[in-house]
């Protein structure tokens, strides 16, 4: 008898152990993983206290560069990402082959030209390097700030993956020095000056909205932001929660004292997301 009661109570205690450690079920919240590139999560710490009072635990995961989120994505290691342009998006979504969409808009962070030596484009001498980044999206996007500012002219049909190739008219002889995007700011000690993504800027310790000498305006519309998920988990609730959490008032007012600006909360249907091309 002794025996029986023994085993009725260690049996007893596993389930109250096994019910102890399934604290999320028991509170009926759904954990979602996101992942980012750069190591500021201020933005999305901030929205997952607003998405745990909707039962919702979200887990931020950082990357350095912008493949690995994209790739982990694909293959099921998170749930969500928030990092890159609908531009490059499309881009990458092409080229790897991968079935992942957008499912919300985010904010536009416009790139800018920085110098430590030079206080305006029209100090930076004849024959110039400038620093860009070298992924396809991301060097035509440079190029068409180059263009803006005055300092190149490009062809007509360079659209938003030109090349140096499309450059038509270069009164300075400017060099263009294509590296990994996150190198960009590493390079400015070597360079006229160096085209910066904006959140690689801020991880360097730039201010995106005081520092460039040259900042994007009108080129910028094709560069809106984006959360993507798998394409099959487009709907999942707890996902348009978080776009819901990131589109709202507050959270833009939010971005735009964090960021000094520097990002600008944009609410565009998914629709429009995949007409900015």
């Amino acid at each position: 008898m002794k025996k029986i009661l023994t085993a009725t109570l260690l049996l007893l205690l596993v389930f109250i152990l096994a019910a102890c450690g399934d604290d999320s079920n028991a509170q009926g919240k759904t954990t979602v993983t996101l992942g980012i590139s750069g190591s500021d999560t201020t933005i999305w710490d901030y929205i997952a206290d607003k998405a745990e009072k909707e039962g919702i635990e979200l887990e931020i995961q950082t990357f350095s560069d912008y493949v690995a989120p994209n790739l982990a994505l694909a293959e099921g290691e998170l749930d969500l990402n928030a990092f890159q342009t609908i531009s490059y998006f499309d881009e990458f979504v092409a080229e790897h082959n991968i079935d992942i969409v957008p499912i919300g808009s985010t904010v536009i962070a416009p790139m800018g030209l920085y110098s430590d030596k030079y206080e305006s484009i029209d100090d930076i001498p004849e024959g110039s390097q400038i620093a860009t980044p070298n992924e396809a999206t991301n060097m035509g996007r440079a190029l068409l700030l180059l263009d803006e500012a005055g300092l190149i002219t490009l062809s007509d049909d360079a659209g938003l993956t030109g090349t140096a190739e499309d450059i038509i008219e270069n009164p300075k002889n400017i060099e263009i020095v294509p590296m990994v995007s996150g190198h960009t700011p590493r390079a400015m000690p070597d360079v006229a000056a160096s085209i910066i993504n904006n959140g690689v800027a801020v991880d360097a310790g730039l201010n995106p909205t005081k520092d460039p000498i040259a900042r994007e305006s009108d080129t910028a519309k094709p560069y809106i932001n984006l959360i993507a998920a798998n394409a099959e988990d487009a709907d999942n609730e707890a996902y348009q929660k978080i776009v819901k959490i990131y589109q709202q008032e507050d959270t833009a007012e939010f971005i735009i004292e964090h960021t000094k600006g520097a990002q600008i909360p944009t609410v565009v249907t998914v629709d429009e997301l995949v007409d900015y091309q």
